[in-house]
């Protein structure tokens, strides 16, 4: 079982959500997703992602 950081790349978020890097790297530019820049590298505060998830929970699928 792999170990949850605390940060995550955009490209584990990437991965975690199932869709393409280049997706993830645009909704962390837009601040869709929440992150934080350390240095050169850009994270996403794990506990943060899991909030934005909820929040996101079928908000798409009620404006159908």
């Amino acid at each position: 079982m792999e170990s949850q950081h605390e940060f995550m790349k955009v490209q584990e978020v990437a991965k975690v959500l199932r869709i393409a890097r280049s997706r993830a790297y645009e909704l962390v530019a837009e601040g869709q997703i929440p992150a934080v820049r350390i240095g050169r590298s850009v994270r996403v505060p794990r506990d943060e992602l899991d909030r934005w998830l909820a929040d996101q929970r079928y908000l798409d699928v009620a404006q159908k």
